[in-house]
């Protein structure tokens, strides 16, 4: 999105300078990408007129721009005379589109071009350079270059597709006092023709038809912004309908009234109708396209592109401009499968204030009829102007408890109505509603959203508490379990938070959660998993030849389409071998218990068990795991499923790792520092049993650690199978000793883990 600084100022009151208005901007959540301050084409004085050796109508000029030495222009325009003052743009500006820049002509150095009335944008006249009165100070800008600001727009906020939508925001942000447009009322009059609407798919359509206008250039003013903003002005009425779209973020259509038969009719195509837009392109349209057409056929590609039949000309004298809305989901479908965007389908799109479609409108006559003059012959409308957003119960607590910020409900009012938000502030619960181009606010969340960049990430005080010992929370809870991951060798991915059905279904029987629009055929789901995203990254790398990965991605993901319906996963993905072939020593291939070691260093030295039942689709059924405390799911572990791997199309060996909910692992992190030595020192004994060769070891330790409070660790030592079809399991149990331990203190403690093991397990203590 651009827009020049002076058009800003129709709707902003400041005294700030460009730079800190993009600073602003920036902070309260529009990032300003690029400033652009145009380098303006100057009067210089034609003091050398020579011809040029290599050419039979070019001409070397030596030209005087105020600076210390002379410029060497090549020049072609008949017209070019010594002591004539014309426009120079030096190497810089930009002309019609087009960089000048410094270069050779048959062979001679031109420094800059000499321009004419056309290329200026001041007049028609290309026949020479412009001529400038004698009077004319040398070096002085010809015409006007604005400061162009860009921004990148975030799909979420169509009304920073609008000049007046960003002046707003500027204004609640303190830049300045919002300078509220005075805009004339629509009504329907006259005898224009008939509008009929036969799809739900538009909600109003409006027209104004004009007659008998000159065809003219816009006023200068409307030029300039248009042609800084990278559009080329054509005429009135086309550089009104481009002008008014970034103005008022309402894109409009301009059709030549003699070209349309009877009324105007809204509909939906029909199956292999062809429509031929005004590039020459055929088309073969579909049922779920809306069009705009007369008795004749289709006149347009609603929302997307115009026809060739119907288009304005230089010649044309009579005129009917549209102004509607069109549903932007398919909008948005007929743009992706025609592979065609326009401004106007990137802001229907997005969703467009849904009551602007009249003001628009008559805005738009007004600046073709002080321009090309005409008779208003009458307004017709069909559909409804009814807003469609939604009162929200707001409670200003909820600011502070998802924010943490203290701010006074009369603080929060005050940005609200400068954003222009309406309703109820009274009380604890207030009911608001947004301004009818916030098609975006439909929860309390996005309030909270408004409210927090308005008062300005910057000024949020960072948390300097330690963590050692506290419970961790937020982001440093978030930051410290990235830390963790990285510092075992993993590498951090971020991706889009949204997934492939298909690839879901392959991986899980959980339900996708379908996006009604999404932005490419892959991603059409709200992701219900980070893995299926990790599986990608590991196929497009193996594919380019790197089979040795180690990725992690910590991010949301999706139960459901409801507020609340969504929770953090953490994905750890290992492929390949653990390291590269070295002569030193022998490497191996990732296995289970490497990503086994990552997840259980996320669990702060909490005890846990291991269950291998009941592997999920994406789990190889016999190198599978889940970490489990009592009852409860903490992490799953394990190498991915042949077939799975197959139907992705995976050749790698790949090591899974997944905590479904972050909310289930320790907030309090281990004390750093030296370990505080006790008053007795550590007792270790050793412990052997006899189990089933299946029974998880794992789960053998834990029955032994849960036997008395004492013991501060249990560590496998050996395992061996035996000729039975059992196994022989030893483990090593240190005590660490509260109170002075007798003999018959230890003994007891022995016996207690050994029964307590026993009870748990079907095991028995080894005879020898």
């Amino acid at each position: 999105m651009k827009w020049t600084f002076d058009w800003l100022k129709d709707y902003l009151k400041t005294d700030l300078n460009a730079e800190q208005i993009a600073d602003v901007l920036t902070r309260s959540g529009l990032e300003v990408e690029d400033l652009i301050a145009p380098l303006p084409p100057i009067a210089a004085r034609i003091v050398e007129c020579k011809p040029h050796e290599n050419s039979d109508h070019l001409h070397v000029l030596m030209v005087d721009d105020g600076g210390k030495d002379l410029r060497q222009v090549v020049c072609g325009a008949p017209n070019v005379r010594v002591g004539m003052i014309s426009a120079l743009a030096r190497p810089g500006c930009v002309i019609e589109g087009h960089e000048i820049q410094s270069g050779k002509l048959r062979g001679v150095v031109s420094d800059g071009m000499m321009c004419s009335g056309r290329e200026l944008g001041i007049n028609d006249d290309h026949s020479g350079i412009i001529e400038l009165p004698d009077d004319t100070k040398i070096g002085t800008p010809v015409v006007d270059c604005p400061t162009v600001f860009d921004a990148g727009i975030t799909p979420n906020r169509p009304d920073y597709l609008a000049v007046r939508g960003v002046a707003r925001d500027l204004s609640a942000a303190g830049a300045g006092e919002y300078i509220e447009p005075h805009d004339d009322i629509f009504a329907v009059s006259g005898k224009a023709r008939g509008v009929n609407i036969k799809t739900d798919k538009c909600r109003a359509y409006k027209l104004a038809e004009i007659h008998n206008i000159k065809m003219s250039p816009s006023s200068a003013k409307i030029a300039s912004r248009l042609r800084a903003i990278g559009i080329n002005p054509k005429n009135a009425p086309i550089d009104a309908t481009n002008y008014i779209c970034y103005d008022m973020v309402q894109p409009m259509h301009c059709f030549d009234a003699d070209e349309i038969v009877g009324n105007i009719t809204v509909r939906m195509a029909t199956d292999g109708e062809e429509f031929t837009d005004l590039f020459g392109t055929k088309h073969e349209l579909k049922n779920t396209d809306i069009v705009v057409a007369d008795d004749a056929g289709v006149l347009a590609l609603a929302g997307v592109v115009g026809g060739a039949r119907g288009c304005t000309h230089d010649k044309t004298k009579n005129i009917i401009l549209e102004s509607a809305y069109f549903d932007p989901v398919c909008i948005r479908k007929t743009s992706k499968r025609l592979s065609m965007s326009t401004d106007a389908s990137y802001r229907y799109e997005r969703g467009i204030d849904p009551t602007i479609t009249g003001t628009a409108l008559m805005s738009a006559v007004k600046i073709i009829t002080d321009v090309c003059g005409g008779d208003i012959v009458g307004f017709s409308a069909a559909g409804t102007d009814t807003p469609t957003n939604p009162e929200i119960e707001f409670l200003p607590e909820t600011f502070v408890q998802k924010t943490g910020i203290e701010m006074s409900a009369d603080e929060m009012k005050d940005i609200l109505t400068k954003l222009g938000y309406t309703g109820n502030f009274a009380g604890k619960k207030w009911k608001v509603t947004a301004p009818n181009s916030r098609t975006d606010v439909k929860i309390p969340e996005t309030i909270v959203a408004d409210l927090i960049r308005i008062y300005g990430y910057d000024k949020i005080a960072q948390n300097d508490a330690h963590t050692t010992g506290d419970a961790v929370r937020g982001d440093n809870f978030e930051l410290h379990t990235k830390q963790k991951l990285a510092a075992r060798g993993l590498n951090e991915c971020r991706s889009y938070g949204f997934g492939n059905s298909r690839i879901e279904k392959i991986l899980s029987n959980k339900p996708s959660v379908c996006v009604a629009n999404p932005i490419i055929a892959d991603f059409d789901t709200a992701r219900n998993s980070l893995l299926g995203i990790l599986l990608n990254a590991v196929l497009e790398n193996e594919k380019r030849g790197y089979p040795d990965l180690n990725l992690f991605e910590m991010g949301t993901v999706f139960d459901g389409d409801m507020p609340g319906e969504q929770h953090t996963e953490i994905c750890i993905v290992r492929t390949g071998a653990t390291s590269p072939r070295h002569w030193q020593k022998r490497n191996r291939a990732v296995d289970i218990y490497d990503v086994k070691a990552d997840i259980v260093s996320l669990l702060n030295g909490q005890n846990f068990t291991i269950d291998t039942e009941n592997p999920p689709l994406w789990a190889h059924p016999y190198r599978y795991g889940r970490i489990m405390q009592g009852k409860k799911v903490l992490a799953e572990f394990g190498e991915l499923h042949p077939s799975v791997a197959r139907a992705l199309k995976i050749k790698t060996n790949v090591i899974i790792g997944i905590v479904g909910d972050t909310e289930n692992l320790p907030r309090r992190v281990l004390p750093h520092g030296p370990i505080v030595m006790g008053d007795f020192q550590p007792i270790t004994r050793d412990f052997a049993f006899v189990v089933p060769s299946d029974f998880p070891a794992d789960r053998l330790v834990a029955a032994a650690r849960h036997a008395t409070n004492p013991i501060s660790s249990a560590v496998v030592f050996d395992s061996f199978e035996m000729p039975d079809g059992k196994k022989s399991v030893a483990f090593t149990i240190t005590f660490t000793p509260r109170e002075k331990m007798s003999e018959s203190d230890l003994a007891k403690l022995h016996a207690d883990i050994i029964a307590a093991v026993e009870k748990k397990c079907p095991a028995h203590v080894r005879d020898k």
